[in-house]
């Protein structure tokens, strides 16, 4: 596989896809490439090296899980947050090559260094082990690892998703990830030349990281068949990640999933406009395509219009680019077709268009064959009956933003209305809220159940430790789903009860007489 430079295919698609074609079919050789077309080229695995990659992580995690703590947790994580903090430039520019916009790259990169900050490490040093001095026993609470783990990431963050993954070597296992076939150079660089040498350093055994390009298909197929594969974390779309759920259940295998979010941004009437405007526009980052930022907005009826001005100004200021120029949040959109479907169908069914709605060139030229798409803002009047409207009832993907406003109402109603809204919704990664008042904060933060995180008052894509940064709920994350920490999730609780010293005193007798302690 070739992999393309982002800024060659936004200048000229069809004669970068063309070379990538010839030069994978032999047609051509590489030193016909123009300069800064190709930036890397990556091995695609036959179904032999697939097999041996999961054998070795099999073999590799019956050593790795007897490492103590301090090595496989608190040195590997230490070790990973230095590394990318020091090669965070590097980081960044494989990003901008695959196209990630520039200031979104930062934003992964910083998002990594923020959760394997010492804070995280502590909090999940206690989860993984506790122990109680309990009458003349050493019990231990502690969480052991699965196996070995296989790590599926999505095209849209691939290296990103790889790295939050391979914290599960933390909790003791072995890992193979596949780089996706569009976008597999950050991936394989990144986990060859900087974290593979972290593991050789801590003593690692060999096997317990492998990496493998290939079509996606077939491999979790293979996945799913193996005797060597415990877990699957899966990042996709919601009906592929819950019929693997599906297959992985059947053969008693723990699927853990990272699919849709569609989350939304609650604004109540004291809030900060300023700062709730900037949150919500955070979901145009990446042109929306991106699970984790804002899909949608239900705003407080005496401040909506005040709001939807101050989103709109912020939107319109967004512009197209390069991925490696400062300052742009954009990225192309491929598939046009479903955006102009699901805005039709917004505006069929009583949405307004306040700004957007164009395909645009990269210099902003309205053009309906363009790569990318202006960010557009709809008003939706009415709460009850929003969820009529594919725009709100789904994650979109693109970006489109619809900010709700509900039925004047008391309050009270209207906040529990607010509440429900979260909690019925299909999907549950982030939810968030604007508020000053301490009371609607409580309210919000004691009545929410849906979603793996919710954040007051702050940057709804933030990372902040040691907070988890993915998993939810309902399509989010499947069956189980909830917060994830894959260091959590791809272990299992485990007691142990330890005597040093065994007393002639039996345990029956200790359990007949505990009523008296």
């Amino acid at each position: 596989m070739y992999a393309l430079s982002a800024r060659a295919v936004l200048d000229d698609s069809f004669a970068s896809l063309t070379l990538k074609r010839n030069l994978e079919a032999g047609r051509v050789p590489l030193s016909e490439a123009p300069p800064g077309v190709i930036v890397g080229r990556v091995a695609v695995a036959e179904k032999e090296t697939i097999a041996d990659a999961l054998a070795a992580a099999a073999e590799a995690t019956k050593t790795w899980r007897s490492a103590p703590l301090s090595v496989r947790l608190d040195g590997l994580m230490e070790l990973l947050h230095t590394t990318i903090r020091e090669n965070a430039d590097e980081i960044i520019r494989m990003l901008t090559l695959e196209g990630h916009p520039l200031e979104l790259a930062r934003w992964e990169v910083g998002g990594m260094c923020e959760l394997t900050r010492p804070e995280s490490i502590g909090f999940l040093r206690g989860q993984l082990w506790q122990e109680f001095s309990v009458d003349s026993r050493r019990n231990i609470v502690r969480r052991q690892p699965d196996g070995v783990v296989c790590i599926n990431p999505p095209a849209n963050a691939p290296l990103v998703s790889a790295l939050l993954g391979i914290t599960s070597l933390s909790g003791g296992n072995a890992v193979v990830v596949r780089a996706p076939r569009s976008a597999p150079f950050g991936v394989t660089s990144v986990l060859r030349t900087m974290i593979a040498p972290l593991l050789d350093e801590l003593g690692a055994p060999q096997g317990v990281l492998n990496v493998v390009c290939g079509h996606p298909g077939p491999m979790l197929e293979t996945w799913i068949n193996s005797p060597h594969v415990n877990d699957i974390m899966y990042f996709g779309d919601v009906p592929s990640g819950i019929k693997i759920e599906r297959r992985c259940v059947e053969v008693g295998k723990k699927p853990i999933l990272e699919l849709a979010g569609n989350d939304i941004v609650l604004v109540w009437k004291d809030a900060d406009l300023d700062l709730a405007a900037d949150a919500i526009v955070e979901g145009f980052y990446g042109s929306g395509q991106l699970c984790m930022v804002p899909n949608q907005a239900v705003v407080h009826p005496a401040v909506a219009d005040e709001l939807i001005s101050r989103v709109v100004r912020r939107a319109e200021s967004l512009r197209p680019g390069y991925p490696d120029e400062e300052g742009v949040l954009l990225s192309p959109v491929l598939r046009h077709d479903k955006f102009t479907k699901t805005l039709a169908d917004a505006v069929e069914k009583g949405a307004t268009v306040v700004t957007g709605g164009h395909g645009i060139q990269i210099d902003g030229t309205r053009d309906s064959a363009g790569f990318f798409l202006e960010p557009t803002v709809i008003r939706v009047d009415g709460l009850r009956d929003a969820r009529r409207m594919d725009a709100v009832l789904h994650e979109t993907f693109f970006p489109l933003l619809p900010i709700i406003v509900p039925e004047s109402a008391d309050d009270e109603i209207l906040f529990d209305s607010f509440i429900e809204f979260v909690n019925t919704s299909l999907y549950g990664l982030r939810n968030s809220l604007w508020a000053r008042d301490a009371s609607v904060v409580e309210r919000f933060v004691v009545g929410t159940v849906a979603g793996g995180l919710l954040k007051v008052n702050d940057s709804h894509i933030a990372f902040t430790t040691p907070l988890p940064s993915h998993g939810g709920t309902g399509l989010t994350g499947g069956a189980s789903g909830e917060a994830n920490y894959p260091v959590l999730r791809t272990t299992h609780i485990q007691g142990v009860s330890i005597i040093a010293d065994p007393s002639p005193r039996s345990s029956k007798e200790e359990q007949r007489d505990a009523h008296t302690r």
